[in-house]
C-alpha cells in the first residue's frame, strides 16, 4: 500500500534539516521518539489487556462448557434410569381391582339413597366423595347411556 523506503526517509530528514536548521532537529526528533514511545505503550497496555479479557472469556466458556458436560451427563443417568424403571414396570403385571366388591357397595349406597328420596351420585371409582342429589331432579340420556350436556331437566318445575 503506502510504503516508505530509506530513500524517502533520506529526503525527508534532508528537508526537515534546511527548514528547521541543525538547532531545533535533534529537539523535534526527540520529541517525536517520546510520542512514538507513548504510542507504543498505549498499544502495548491496550494488547496486555484484551488479550487478559480474551483469557478470562476462554475460561468462562470453558467453565460452562463443563457445566453442561456435567448436566448432559447427570441427564443422561437420569434418563436411563426412568428408561429402566418402566421397562422394570411394563415386565411387572399390574394389580387387578375386584370390580365385584365395588359394584355392590355403589348398588348399595344408591339403594340407601333411593329409599329416603335422593338419588347418589359417585365422583371416583374409590366411592370417597359421594353427592346426594333431589330425587325429583332428572338428567337426561343421550343414544350412548351419558347425559345430554346442558338439559339437566328439574321435574319439580311444572
Amino acid at each position: 500500500m503506502f510504503e516508505v523506503g530509506w530513500s524517502e526517509y533520506l529526503v525527508i530528514f534532508g528537508l526537515a534539516l534546511v527548514v528547521l536548521g541543525p538547532e531545533k532537529l535533534p529537539k523535534l526528533a526527540a520529541s517525536i521518539g517520546r510520542w512514538v514511545g507513548r504510542a507504543r505503550t498505549m498499544a502495548r497496555q491496550f494488547r496486555d489487556q484484551l488479550e487478559s479479557e480474551a483469557g478470562s472469556i476462554r475460561e468462562t466458556m470453558h467453565d460452562v462448557q463443563k457445566d453442561f458436560e456435567s448436566a448432559a451427563t447427570g441427564l443422561e443417568t437420569s434418563i436411563s434410569d426412568v428408561k429402566q424403571e418402566v421397562e422394570t414396570g411394563l415386565q411387572e403385571p399390574a394389580p387387578v381391582a375386584e370390580p365385584a366388591a365395588e359394584s355392590a357397595v355403589v348398588a348399595d349406597a344408591g339403594a340407601g339413597a333411593a329409599a329416603a328420596g335422593t338419588a347418589t351420585a359417585t365422583a371416583d371409582a374409590d366411592n370417597e366423595t359421594t353427592a346426594e342429589l333431589p330425587a325429583a331432579i332428572s338428567i337426561p340420556e343421550d343414544s350412548a347411556g351419558g347425559p345430554t350436556p346442558g338439559e339437566v331437566q328439574d321435574e319439580r318445575r311444572p
